[in-house]
C-alpha cells in the first residue's frame, strides 16, 4: 500500500501515520505537510530514525493549495490519499477566515484534481462534526442531517465536503468523507481545550473556559478515530459519508474539572471568559452507519483514555513546551487575555451598579 497523507505532521495525521505503519508491514507513507503553527515534525521524528519504519516513511514539505507542489508529489504513484490538511482552530477562523478558505477549500480541490488525474484508487476526506452546527438536546446527527456551519472554519469544511461529493458525482471519483467528533490524545497542539488546560494547570495558571462552560462535545480518543479511518480506507463505500462519534458527551466544564482532579489541582484555577461568537452549544453524532457497515466501535472509555492522556502530557513536558512558542504565547494573550479582561471589567461594573 502506497499512501499519501496530507497534513500528517499535525495531531490526528501523525497519530494515523503511526497507526498505519504499525498495522501494515508493507505500507509506504509519504507525509505532505506545509508545517504551519500546528504542524510538528517532532511528532514523527522517531519514525524517520527507526530501522523498521525509516524506509517506509518520508516527509515532503508542501502546501496543498499550491498546484505545482501538489503536482510534484503526485509524480510518485499512490494507491490512496488521506487528506488531513486543514486549518482547524475555530478561534483563528474568527480572526481571519482567508487561510481557512485557501487550505480547506482550494487545497481540497487542488488535491482532488491531482488525485483524479493520477487515477488514485481511494481518496478519504477527513471532515468534522461542526459542519452540522449545534444539535438540539436529545438529538444525534446522522449523515443526512442538513449542513448548518456556524463558524468560518466549519463553513470551509462543509464546502470541502461538497467538493468531494461533486467529484464523486461528476467524475465518478472514488472518494468518501469522514466526520468525527472532538479528538483528544498525544501530540495535540496546545490551543485545543484538553492540552491547553493540562498545560496551564501544570503551571498553576488560570484555565480559561468560554461562557458558562456548559457547551457539550462528544469526545473520542484519537486511536479510535484512527481505527475508523483505517476501516473506511479499506472497506468504506465510495461516495458515502460516515460519522465517527465517541459516545462520550461531556460539557466543557466537566472535562476541565476531570483534568484538574487528575492533576491534583484546585478548581479555583478555572476562569470563565467571554464566550466566542457563534459558539455551538452541543455536538452529538449518530455513528450507526459506521458501526453496521464497517464493524467499528470505540475501544476506549473517556475515563480510561483521559487519564492516559494526562499521563502522556506530563511525561512529555519538553514536547509541550516546544509547541508553546513565542507566536503561540502572543496569540494566547491576544485572544484569551482580552476576554479575561472583558469579563473582569463587566463584573466590576456590575458590582458598582449593585452598590
Amino acid at each position: 500500500m502506497r499512501l499519501l497523507v496530507t497534513g500528517g505532521a499535525g495531531f490526528i495525521g501523525s497519530n494515523f501515520i503511526r497507526y498505519l505503519l504499525a498495522e501494515h508491514a508493507d505500507a509506504q507513507v509519504t507525509n505532505f505537510d506545509k508545517l504551519t503553527y500546528a504542524g510538528n515534525l517532532e511528532n514523527l521524528a522517531d519514525l524517520a530514525e527507526q530501522p523498521e519504519t525509516k524506509a517506509r516513511y518520508r516527509f515532503v514539505r508542501g502546501d496543498v493549495a499550491d498546484p505545482d507542489a501538489v503536482a510534484a508529489v503526485f509524480r510518485e504513484r499512490f494507491d490512496a490519499v488521506v487528506n488531513f490538511a486543514a486549518e482547524t482552530h475555530v478561534d483563528r477562523s474568527l480572526e481571519d477566515a482567508a487561510p481557512f478558505l485557501r487550505t480547506n477549500v482550494l487545497g481540497t480541490q487542488t488535491l482532488l484534481e491531482a488525485a483524479r488525474r493520477a487515477r488514485v484508487a481511494r481518496f478519504v476526506q477527513i471532515g468534522t462534526d461542526e459542519v452540522y452546527g449545534s444539535a438540539p438536546d436529545g438529538v444525534a446527527f446522522a449523515e443526512d442531517a442538513p449542513l448548518r456551519p456556524s463558524s468560518p472554519y466549519a463553513a470551509s469544511k462543509a464546502a470541502a465536503d461538497l467538493l468531494i461529493e461533486s467529484y464523486v458525482r461528476t467524475y465518478r471519483f472514488p472518494a468518501l468523507t469522514l466526520r468525527c467528533s472532538n479528538n483528544y490524545g498525544p501530540y495535540q497542539f496546545p490551543e485545543k481545550l484538553i492540552p491547553l488546560m493540562i498545560a496551564n494547570a501544570l503551571e498553576n495558571k488560570p484555565l480559561p473556559v468560554y461562557g458558562d462552560g456548559l457547551n457539550v462535545r462528544d469526545w473520542i480518543h484519537v486511536e479510535d478515530h484512527c481505527r475508523a479511518i483505517h476501516r473506511a480506507l479499506l472497506k468504506g463505500r465510495v461516495g458515502e459519508v460516515y460519522n465517527i462519534g465517541g459516545v462520550a458527551l461531556k460539557t466543557n466544564l466537566e472535562v476541565v474539572r476531570t483534568l484538574l482532579k487528575l492533576l491534583g489541582k484546585p478548581e479555583s484555577l478555572i476562569r470563565f471568559v467571554e464566550d466566542r461568537p457563534g459558539h455551538d452549544r452541543r455536538y452529538a453524532l449518530d455513528s450507526t452507519k459506521l458501526r453496521k457497515e464497517l464493524g467499528w466501535s470505540p475501544c476506549h472509555t473517556f475515563e480510561e483514555a483521559i487519564e492516559r492522556t494526562v499521563t502522556w502530557y506530563r511525561a512529555h513536558a519538553a514536547w509541550l513546551e516546544g509547541c508553546r512558542s513565542g507566536a503561540y504565547r502572543d496569540y494566547y494573550e491576544r485572544h484569551y487575555g482580552q476576554r479575561e479582561e472583558f469579563v473582569a471589567r463587566a463584573r466590576a461594573g456590575s458590582r458598582r451598579e449593585d452598590k
